[in-house]
């Protein structure tokens, strides 16, 4: 897996303070992504044992809530594995730290009704995210007043809650 960038000090991919590691690599190519050089699974730097230290280094104060995967797109297939490993590093120093992911994949349709019984670690993956962006950015649709979401029909899902009750429970923006 390459990265595009990791931001230590994050305020817009989540709330809070957060750590915020963009991944390269996506098959969506929304039309004006703001991201389009990580589409390219070979842009940024290799994703090391070194840079997973760095990443698990800048979590480590107290005013950061957690962390944010977003890209190119942590859920291509491709990026799984390596943040399947990140996460369960992370879950396990540091437990009370929220973890947030931003998907072009649709949670309901094309993460569990396609991905997860294909692939284990997309499950592995959802199970350890705690918030969940999902949906393409469409151009049409965007808001610049949506929190943490730049078009209307993305949805920022609680994954726990979802998974337990089987049917999409939304974050409410209102509450952090």
């Amino acid at each position: 897996m390459n990265y595009a960038d990791i931001k230590q000090f994050d305020i817009a991919n989540g709330p809070g303070v957060r750590v915020s590691l963009f991944v390269s690599g996506c098959y969506h190519h929304c039309k004006n992504c703001f991201n389009e050089e990580t589409w390219d699974f070979n842009y940024g730097s290799p994703y090391t044992k070194e840079t997973e230290d760095r990443i698990i280094e800048y979590m480590k104060p107290d005013y950061v809530e957690g962390i944010t995967l977003l890209g190119g797109d942590p859920f291509a297939l491709p990026n799984q594995k390596p943040l399947v490993e990140l996460l369960k590093r992370i879950r396990e120093i540091y437990p009370c730290k929220t973890i947030w992911c931003f998907t072009g994949y649709l949670y309901d349709k094309e993460i569990l009704e396609d991905m997860a019984i294909d692939h284990e670690e997309t499950m592995e993956l959802l199970n350890l995210i705690d918030v969940l962006v999902d949906g393409r950015f469409v151009e049409s649709l965007k808001n610049a007043k949506l929190r943490f979401k730049g078009s209307s029909n993305q949805r920022t899902i609680l994954v726990k809650e979802s998974l337990e009750k089987g049917e999409i429970v939304l974050w409410d923006p209102n509450t952090r």
